[in-house]
């Protein structure tokens, strides 16, 4: 395969999975790893990608950078409502109590699962004005909702008041999301104000649920909102390995694959 042909296929790969790594790439175009490094140089020098720890990311995954709700929605929505259904299944049939849903796209499939369970007892809180508009048209009625400025990139409701009323609450389940999560920074997300308040989430809740897709893994965003032994389980498309599997096992934390 020629180099031009190689580098076109990493492009396309981080279209699909905004992240690679060298020892992935190295298997699949059957090339050692110095070959994938160089291909990955010449590639962020064009601009078509930034080279992280291992690999790479799109360019737009700086640890400030964000991409619009709607356009993440269209982003790798079968992995996601995969794993939305497998946190599901952890709650169990039997279930009963609250349930607080992080805004975000991956919460947003496990919101549009909801409605279809018709499980009784199951008290949903979030901060997302778009999943909460979501569950109020599909007819769920034990919803609460929590106020504060809307940021329009995303749906959530964020600032002072927000985080002062997570703190006045004890949800029996956290389900949570991340754009990035790694050995050693822990879990993570671009803006600061939405960081404030999944920390705000994570100290409040009983059990921590993280819902992240392995494009996730080993990203850094600018505000880390938990350490990982502050995360219960998190639940995945793909296993973790190598430094991160290593961390992930130390502090304790779950692994549920999807």
């Amino acid at each position: 395969m020629y180099a031009t042909e190689r580098r076109e296929l990493i492009e396309r790969m981080l279209l699909e999975e905004a992240r690679v790594s060298v020892a992935e790439l190295a298997e699949r175009l059957s090339v050692t790893t110095e070959t994938v490094r160089r291909d990955l140089a010449v590639l962020e020098e064009h601009g078509a990608l930034r080279r992280v720890h291992g690999g790479a990311v799109a360019a737009d995954r700086g640890s400030a950078a964000e991409v619009d709700l709607r356009e993440r929605q269209l982003r790798g929505a079968p992995v996601k409502s995969r794993i939305a259904a497998r946190a599901l299944d952890g709650l169990g049939r039997a279930f009963t109590g609250s349930v607080l849903l992080d805004a975000g796209t991956t919460t947003g499939a496990v919101a549009g699962l909801l409605p279809a369970r018709g499980q009784a007892g199951l008290h949903v809180v979030t901060h997302s004005v778009v999943l909460a508009a979501a569950l109020t048209t599909a007819g769920y009625t034990d919803l609460t909702t929590l106020g504060g400025r809307v940021r329009a990139l995303t749906g959530a409701a964020v600032g002072a008041s927000t985080v002062a009323t997570v703190e006045m609450l004890r949800p029996d389940v956290a389900f949570i999301g991340a754009n990035g999560l790694s050995a050693g920074f822990g879990a993570s997300t671009p803006d600061p104000e939405e960081g404030d308040v999944k920390r705000a989430i994570v100290r409040a809740a009983r059990r921590v649920i993280l819902l992240a897709d392995r494009s996730k893994f080993e990203v850094e965003s600018l505000r880390r909102f938990a350490a990982l032994d502050e995360i219960d389980v998190l639940v995945t498309d793909e296993a973790p390995t190598g430094a991160l599997g290593d961390a992930l096992a130390a502090a304790d934390v779950e692994v549920w694959v999807a």
